[in-house]
């Protein structure tokens, strides 16, 4: 989507994720104003919004570079996702069916396999993406301007049970073995199911995702409200 100054996403962090699909590739900044109910990714409140525009048009704001994924589909299944390229703010989740066993995925990193994991899934976050569903599944939290890749598996079945945390240059395949097909989903859209011999490779995006901020942005304040932490 070309030709825009400014997107402004009305609504939540699922609202924000698929705004920045549209534009991220365009160049274009996200203003998020939060009609959610976390708002993590979100810079402002409803009442606030004609003042952040007028500052915008003022050119009081700044543009925070996030880093993005691209998550490339290699199936050859016919009744599961086309192949091709998925941009992810987030994350990419390959997880078991709703009616499955644990899904058992073969993790490569730069050419290099890793090992075979048996669990519910394995998510490739990257650090925006490192306080949704990673965190929840005990990842790490990572700083939103640092560029990384974090694996993590979801109630793994095996004693290696701890994420990894990759550089912005890794590049990570993730293949279905065994008989056990497993769900694939990018920033929460169902892409659909892998089976045995289909992967994705995730690698960083050409493009980030530029968000409009005004004035300095503490991690840890946004963090503390968040998540309500005390002081």
């Amino acid at each position: 989507m070309t030709g825009l100054d400014l997107a402004v996403s009305l609504g939540g962090d699922g609202t924000m994720l698929r705004t920045v699909d549209l534009v991220a590739d365009a160049g274009v900044p996200v203003l998020g104003v939060n009609l959610g109910h976390l708002g993590y990714l979100t810079e402002v409140e409803p009442a606030s919004l004609d003042d952040a525009l007028l500052r915008w048009e003022a050119g009081d704001f700044r543009v925070e570079r996030r880093m993005r994924m691209s998550v490339e589909v290699l199936a050859a299944s016919p009744d599961g996702p086309a192949p091709g390229h998925h941009p992810a703010l987030n994350e990419a989740v390959l997880g078991k069916i709703p009616s499955g066993q644990i899904a058992r995925v073969l993790v490569t990193i730069d050419g290099e396999r890793l090992t075979t994991y048996s669990a519910d899934g394995l998510i490739v976050a990257t650090a925006t993406g490192s306080t949704a569903y990673a965190w929840s599944a005990g990842g790490p939290i990572v700083e939103p301007s640092l560029d990384a890749l974090v694996l993590t598996p979801v109630a793994p079945h095996m004693l290696f049970d701890r994420s990894l945390v990759l550089p912005p240059t890794a590049c990570i395949r993730l293949e279905v073995v065994d008989d056990r097909p497993a769900d694939l989903s990018v920033d929460g859209r169902s892409l659909g199911t892998l089976r045995t011999g289909d992967a994705i490779v995730c690698t960083t995006a050409p493009q980030p995702a530029r968000l409009v901020t005004f004035g300095p942005r503490s991690f840890l304040t946004i963090l503390k409200a968040k998540f309500g932490l005390p002081e």
